[in-house]
């Protein structure tokens, strides 16, 4: 069983930002424990007395405005919590991957944007899943699940995953994942704590053009034959975007 746990980052009715993302990380049953356990690791080294105290969120490290974060004075060192939360996804096995839609605002106006990204995540997963069940991985289960940051939109995306799943997205059948999504306390799971960095790193990569923490994990994103099908960039502004999702499919597709 392959779990996608996935976080937004972006608001979806804020005027000052132009993207709203999701954005996730894929991982294998038996993966769990580790990934869990290096963030565990992490959380002593900033408080080794209530380690389970700390909770991961990337903008709040990063804004350093409230406790224990704001007793990280040097932004330095709260940039460097985010990159060894990140670290975490670097150093897992190659079938943990990331996966992300970073939808252009103003590109679909008057649109549902979290339809628009959640379609996309579930189009990729599973197409994830069916590769590793035809050509990678065939001796382990390839069902998966979501897993969702408790949110807004729990009705709304249970009821859209039972629409693609009876119905498809608009790019593919969704045979490969079993039950609507779950919603669960953030602070109660490190993994989609570990979900709100990769959407948040995306979003920063998106959204101010900053790669601090995007270049942490571009090699995480799911790809296969050159393209990096885990990574979308959903815009109409800029047929020439050089971002990885854009070119590789540029070129995958002038070379065909």
């Amino acid at each position: 069983m392959y779990i996608l746990y996935i976080d937004d980052s972006g608001s979806i009715s804020n005027p000052n930002e132009e993207y709203f993302v999701l954005g996730g990380v894929c991982v294998p049953e038996r993966s769990i424990s580790w990934l869990t356990r290096q963030l565990d690791e992490l959380a002593e080294t900033l408080d080794s007395a209530n380690p389970n105290q700390i909770e991961f969120h990337a903008s709040e490290i990063f804004g350093g405005r409230k406790p224990p974060w704001n007793q990280f004075k040097n932004k330095s060192e709260r940039v460097d919590i985010i990159k060894k939360s990140l670290d975490v996804l670097k150093h897992a096995n190659s079938d943990t991957v990331a996966f992300a839609c970073a939808v252009h605002k103003a590109s679909y106006p008057n649109r549902d944007l979290m339809k628009i990204a959640f379609e996309d995540l579930c189009s990729r997963f599973d197409m994830y899943l069916n590769r590793i069940y035809h050509e990678a991985r065939p001796q382990y289960s390839h069902k998966g699940i979501i897993v969702f940051d408790k949110n807004a939109y729990e009705n709304s995306l249970q009821s859209l995953l039972i629409e693609f799943r009876q119905q498809g997205t608009r790019w593919r059948d969704v045979k490969n994942i079993r039950e609507v999504p779950f919603f669960v306390d953030s602070k109660a799971s490190r993994l989609i704590q570990l979900a709100d960095h990769i959407a948040y790193s995306v979003f920063r990569r998106y959204n101010a053009g900053d790669i601090t923490y995007f270049n942490c994990i571009e090699d995480r994103f799911d790809t296969y034959q050159g393209v990096v099908h885990g990574l979308s960039h959903k815009q109409f502004t800029n047929p020439n975007c050089t971002c990885p999702a854009c070119i590789t499919r540029r070129n995958h597709t002038t070379s065909q």
